[in-house]
């Protein structure tokens, strides 16, 4: 097995990201899945998702995306 900086390097080089801002990047997209899928709460989305703390998860979503979560959950669904 090669050692972690090469497999960080090699993902780095397939992905274009380091692992964890492709998690981080995994997981938001999946929050905006579910913000647009279905109309629910943002805390509920994060947990989901996996974030412990709300607030984190509106800050990086907000960053990924442009605008905050709560933006998704407003939109009228078709």
């Amino acid at each position: 097995m090669p050692p972690s900086s090469s497999i960080h390097r090699h993902f780095k080089a397939v992905t274009g990201s380091s692992p964890l801002a492709y998690h981080k990047q995994v997981r938001l997209q999946e929050a905006r899945v579910r913000l647009l899928a279905t109309p629910t709460d943002v805390a509920s989305v994060a947990f989901a998702v996996g974030y412990e703390s709300t607030s984190q998860f509106s800050r990086e979503y907000a960053r990924q995306f442009g605008a905050p979560p709560t933006r998704d959950t407003a939109r009228p669904r078709p």
